[in-house]
């Protein structure tokens, strides 16, 4: 009968290997770095704060702004998203090559919280109602913020 995989491990850490370093050395300079500015000066911090903030504790998105490549119906779109949804996050693409008759749209919204993706996407159906009359297709991703 084959040994254990729980006691081959038992027997092969009880010996020393020295070709592997101990896990304290291994830690990259801007490692180290990153984790003794967690324990730094209030001074410190502010003259590095992408180091010294945490990246769970980072400050809540706010409301995005279009940017400069969207054309003139993609821009309607997002301002219109932008206006009834409060999106903290929101993408809007023409997916079918500059015609304007399919969209790939991206939103992530307090207002989905506690909906189901369904009521998510009915939501915005509704708000773009009578964009959507007129277009060949559209690829919806909804999520809750």
């Amino acid at each position: 009968m084959a040994p254990s995989r729980a006691l081959i491990r038992c027997m092969t850490s009880a010996f020393v290997r020295p070709h592997i370093r101990p896990i304290s050395t291994s830690i990259t300079r801007a490692c180290r770095t990153r984790l003794s500015a967690l324990h730094t000066s209030p001074a410190q911090r502010k003259r590095y704060p992408a180091i010294c903030m945490r990246s769970y504790s980072q400050p809540a998105a706010a409301i995005p702004e279009p940017p400069e490549y969207l054309n003139e119906a993609e821009l309607h779109i997002f301002n219109k998203i932008k206006g009834e949804l409060e999106p903290v996050k929101l993408e809007v693409q023409d997916i079918s090559g500059g015609c304007g008759s399919m969209y790939a749209i991206e939103i992530e919204s307090p207002k989905f919280a506690g909906l189901s993706v369904i009521k998510q996407h009915k939501l915005v159906n509704v708000v773009l109602k009578e964009e959507i009359a007129k277009w060949h297709g559209v690829q919806l991703r909804t999520k809750a913020a």
